[in-house]
């Protein structure tokens, strides 16, 4: 990512000293979902500007720049950015001061707190699971006020992202409910109607299960797919490219023996 993407609004000396910058997560899931776009849309690496998100235990979103990443919204650690099945997502840095100082919790369980016991889990009271919340919603208001969190905040991350990247040609769904929840995408996406995303419903609800696809109408400004990550895959063949020394990265990382510098 570009520096005015990962670098954090802190003195500079810290990101040099201690490496403190946005990182992200997912990278597989999202890189994975990107080739198989290009595939199914026959597009050139060049021309591939979209928003992936990843929904599903932990969930982040990414914005994806001529096939690249320029922005994502997990950051040092995975705690940054979505609301998660445990984890409280965004938060005033503040908060964390203000409970060691009003609860008297030590900074690991407030760590505790925000990655474990919040999200989805947190918010509701209830569990950490969106199926059981989705079933729950009717007679909870807690179930349903926390999926609409969820919903909205995926919503303004993809808005956001519009901005950063001048305009995205889709948005993907991927991750156990991004894939699998008719209903979760139905509500993010009716937020992106003013982004020119028409949903198609029956298109939508068919989308489940390992399905993949387009989910928005004919002529919809702002494409909408699903597509089921295959991280494992990836990881193979990564390995295999690595091990065999046929791509760049295998050549600089796995020196053959007797060169200067020795095995790495």
């Amino acid at each position: 990512m570009p520096e005015e993407s990962f670098l954090y609004g802190i003195p500079l000396e810290l990101y040099r000293r201690h490496g403190i910058r946005r990182y992200g997560f997912h990278g597989t899931s999202h890189r994975y979902v990107v080739e198989r776009y290009r595939t199914i849309r026959g597009a050139a690496r060049e021309g591939t500007t979209i928003i992936t998100l990843h929904l599903g235990h932990g969930c982040s979103a990414c914005a994806i720049a001529e096939g690249v990443s320029v922005d994502t919204s997990m950051g040092f650690t995975p705690l940054e950015g979505l609301l998660m099945a445990t984890r409280s997502g965004d938060i005033d840095p503040s908060i964390i001061d203000f409970l060691a100082r009003k609860e008297g919790m030590t900074h690991r369980d407030i760590d505790s707190l925000l990655n474990e016991r919040s999200g989805l889990l947190g918010l509701s009271g209830l569990t950490a699971d969106m199926r059981e919340l989705l079933q729950a919603e009717r007679d909870d208001r807690r179930a349903a006020l926390t999926i609409d969190i969820f919903c909205r905040r995926a919503a303004k991350y993809v808005g956001a992202y519009q901005v950063a990247l001048g305009g995205a040609d889709a948005v993907v769904f991927t991750g156990g409910i991004g894939e699998n929840s008719p209903p979760v995408r139905r509500r993010i996406c009716a937020h992106l109607a003013c982004l020119g995303f028409e949903l198609d419903d029956d298109r939508n609800e068919t989308m489940r299960a390992g399905a993949e696809g387009v989910i928005t109408r004919d002529g919809s400004r702002l494409g909408g797919y699903v597509i089921p990550t295959d991280e494992e895959l990836l990881i193979a063949r990564d390995t295999y490219d690595l091990v065999s020394g046929s791509s760049p990265a295998s050549r600089e990382r796995f020196r053959p023996p007797g060169r200067t510098g020795g095995d790495r």
